[in-house]
């Protein structure tokens, strides 16, 4: 008699077991996560603290570089080129966890700096093609192209020459990171930006992957499931594919822009895109997971999450659907520095689990995190969460 289709063997699997989610680091290593963790669980000392961070660094002050760059930002990046994240690659991949390095430096919205973001995500690509290690590169479209083109396509607005001429500049940057990410078959995420151009960007994203994902998922798209449409947007996308003869690939996160999406559509005069709670957010999430699972078989999948409980509910929907751990459809992600108890146990239990580790210098990129970490309002929640798992495995290795 055939065995039902859900007996995959699956191992155990716990989001508690602070050992293997610690494993990595040492004794010292704990307690100084231990100290930044409690420090970032102080609301008020947090804003405080990035405040003069910021001034710090904008006007150079001796030592604050060393500082920063040895405590949050060695916490929470890689380092300040891809050369100096090989170290951390290295080192997750031991575990079995992959790396994804992520190029947290703005441009400055001249084609120059355009130029150059292609150029670093493109040597991001290479470098995954040689390293197992690396399972995807991504980048963000706004790297490639000005915004306010972005939104004035979105609008419906016309460009004038010269925009037209700055938008196909954009396009074709765009095509040579989804040429060389297809030549070398490395996964290539397109994040999710603001809702007033996203649209353009889910097209823009759509015409590549119909021109890249005949065979695989090798552009991915980021729905961020905050925004009460996202669902909608997925099924449509599928539809798309599955009608073009094309691969999905997915990435599904719950969103950063909360705040400003909100400050944005009241001074603009238009609903709000936001769900109006966590609850509806998380609901649309594991719907969107369940959605996915269902539609294996054209789409691609990589939960971007720091969310227990939605992580249990994929390796559930997997088993169910009869997925083994390691199918090369199904990933899960996560911030490097936050959530090990998931990346770790989930890698050791077979899954395919990846970090985000963004990179560049200390002074580029501690903006990037400050502002994360202003617009998404769990991370003190998260902070806490770390912090007691931290506490209870140093409690464990005391023999408490």
């Amino acid at each position: 008699m055939a065995a039902p289709i859900s007996a995959v063997p699956v191992a155990p699997l716990s989001f508690e077991d602070t050992r293997i989610a610690f494993e990595a680091k040492s004794d010292t290593d704990l307690r100084k996560m231990y100290a930044l963790f409690a420090a970032m669980n102080n609301g008020s000392l947090v804003k405080t603290g990035g405040g003069l961070m910021k001034a710090a660094l904008k006007f150079s002050l001796p030592g604050t570089k060393f500082l920063i760059k040895n405590s949050i930002f060695k916490q929470f990046c890689g380092g300040e080129s891809i050369k100096e994240c090989k170290p951390v690659i290295a080192e997750l991949g031991r575990y079995h966890i992959g790396t994804i390095l992520d190029y947290s430096v703005e441009g400055t919205g001249n084609d120059q700096s355009f130029d150059r973001t292609r150029d670093e995500i493109l040597a991001t690509i290479e470098l995954a093609s040689t390293t197992p290690n690396i399972p995807f590169s991504v980048f963000k479209v706004t790297g490639l192209m000005p915004t306010a083109l972005l939104e004035k396509m979105q609008a419906g607005t016309a460009l004038t020459e010269v925009e037209q001429a700055a938008f196909a500049r954009g396009q074709q940057r765009l095509d040579a990171l989804c040429t060389h990410a297809h030549q070398r078959s490395v996964r290539l995420f397109v994040d999710a930006e603001e809702s007033w151009f996203q649209q353009t960007i889910d097209d823009l994203a759509e015409a590549m992957m119909q021109r890249y994902n005949q065979e695989r998922a090798i552009v991915w798209n980021t729905y961020q499931l905050y925004r009460h449409d996202r669902l909608e947007a997925l099924e449509a996308a599928h539809d798309r594919a599955e009608q073009a003869g094309y691969y999905l690939g997915v990435k599904l996160v719950r969103g950063a822009y909360m705040e400003k999406e909100a400050r944005t559509a009241k001074q603009r005069g238009y609903q709000n895109p936001i769900n109006p709670s966590k609850q509806h957010t998380d609901d649309l999430y594991n719907e969107s997971l369940r959605y996915c699972v269902q539609h294996i078989d054209r789409v691609s999948l990589c939960a971007g999450t720091h969310n227990e409980a939605s992580s249990l509910l994929l390796t559930q929907l997997m088993q169910e659907a009869g997925l083994a751990p390691g199918d090369e459809r199904v990933w899960f992600a996560q911030l490097y520095g936050m959530s090990d108890n998931l990346s770790y146990n989930l890698a050791h239990a077979g899954y395919h689990t990846a970090k985000y580790v963004p990179y560049g210098p200390v002074e580029a990129v501690m903006p990037y995190l400050l502002r994360r970490a202003d617009e998404n309002t769990a991370i003190s929640g998260q902070s806490s969460r770390e912090f007691l798992l931290i506490q209870r495995e140093l409690r464990r290795r005391q023999g408490r």
